[in-house]
């Protein structure tokens, strides 16, 4: 009877079969939800004895730098001040200029980091005495890419977004008229004129923040670092590998390259009953039901006057009082000011942007 090959495996022996040795591996992770989709490539990797390191600021909100997988390569990074001081910024972002501005900064916060590491002359020289065998990054962000290039190592990429956009479309030939720019805007690959007119639209916006916000930045890093410059874009489109995560089911027909791997649901695994206690608390709030409230990276780095306006809407529902409406808070130091009756440090993993576990039925909204 043949043993059934689960997507993970096939993924890593579709990738890594030339590492038959153990490989050293260089990470440059995204932080955020971004090193949820890593981290399992990390766990995988080092279970088949493939030595990790991994760069990460010294702010980082969810990459530790102690960690049994890898090995720590940590900077000084002033990112955590910065992400604070646009957060009372966030409003702007329904309008585009401010959100081409807050992307431009991001991103030349990220490049002015890596570029303390390739002007750190001991650390450079750790990074070429270490004879990484690959690098592998999440092209949302440009820095790994380009350290790749400085280095002169293969490329493998970690992707469905790039620095601007979907990562198909400087991959492959992506017609306008039957590609959707962006998933969810209820365009398919069978669209009328003026949704077509609409996909080009999009595309435009794109076109302009590569062109105009992201590429500039990413132009000057490489003018600077890289013998005889180079562009971002082509820096991505010569990558060795693309572990893109997607999958056709979830994809209208498109054209694609050979050194694409589709990775889409690398993520699934079997779901798990609640802990005991926890699914003692979900009952207890009877038939009136629970609120879960998740909201990934930055919840623990929420300003306290945000917690303080969260807290007073969810202490005005009427149901909270005439219903006895139980609720908690992904944060721990959320549910202790809005004193839920549970453990907060019980509540930790609803951090992630994805927790392998079953809900029941009665939980009446999720946020």
């Amino acid at each position: 009877m043949r043993t059934p090959v689960t997507q993970t495996d096939s993924l890593f022996q579709n990738f890594f079969t030339f590492l038959c040795n153990a490989g050293n591996i260089l990470v440059y992770p995204q932080d955020g939800s971004h090193w949820i989709n890593m981290k399992i490539l990390l766990e995988e990797l080092h279970a088949r004895g493939h030595s990790i390191s991994v760069i990460r600021g010294s702010s980082s909100w969810y990459i530790p730098e102690k960690s049994p997988l890898y090995t720590s390569i940590t900077f000084y990074s002033f990112l955590f001040q910065v992400h604070r001081e646009w957060l009372s910024l966030l409003a702007f972002l329904k309008l585009t200029n401010k959100f081409m501005s807050f992307v431009s900064v991001g991103h030349t916060l990220w490049c002015d980091a890596a570029s303390r590491i390739m002007e750190n002359p001991k650390l450079i020289k750790n990074l070429i005495e270490s004879q990484y065998d690959v690098v592998l990054t999440d092209p949302g962000i440009g820095p790994g890419v380009v350290l790749a290039k400085y280095l002169k190592l293969p490329l493998v990429l970690n992707v469905r977004w790039i620095t601007s956009g979907e990562g198909h479309f400087v991959l492959a030939p992506s017609p306008l008229s039957y590609i959707p720019v962006i998933p969810g805007p209820g365009l398919t690959d069978k669209m009328d004129f003026i949704q077509r007119i609409q996909n080009i639209f999009f595309y435009s916006i794109i076109l302009f923040q590569q062109k105009f916000v992201v590429g500039p930045i990413y132009d000057a890093m490489c003018d600077k670092y890289i013998e005889g410059g180079c562009n971002i874009v082509s820096l991505l489109q010569d990558a060795d590998i693309w572990l893109f995560r997607s999958d056709f089911v979830f994809e209208f027909p498109r054209p694609t390259m050979p050194n694409v791997v589709y990775i889409g649901g690398f993520q699934c695994k079997p779901a798990q009953p609640l802990p005991a206690d926890l699914e003692e608390f979900v009952q207890s709030a009877g038939e009136h039901g629970v609120i879960i409230m998740t909201l990934g990276t930055l919840v623990n780095n929420f300003p306290e006057e945000v917690v303080e306006d969260i807290a007073s809407v969810f202490a005005k529902m009427p149901q909270k009082v005439k219903y006895s409406l139980e609720f908690f808070f992904a944060s721990f130091w959320t549910v202790k000011k809005l004193i839920i009756p549970y453990k907060a440090q019980n509540l930790s993993y609803l951090a992630q942007f994805t927790f392998p576990i079953i809900f029941p039925q009665n939980i009446t909204i999720f946020i």
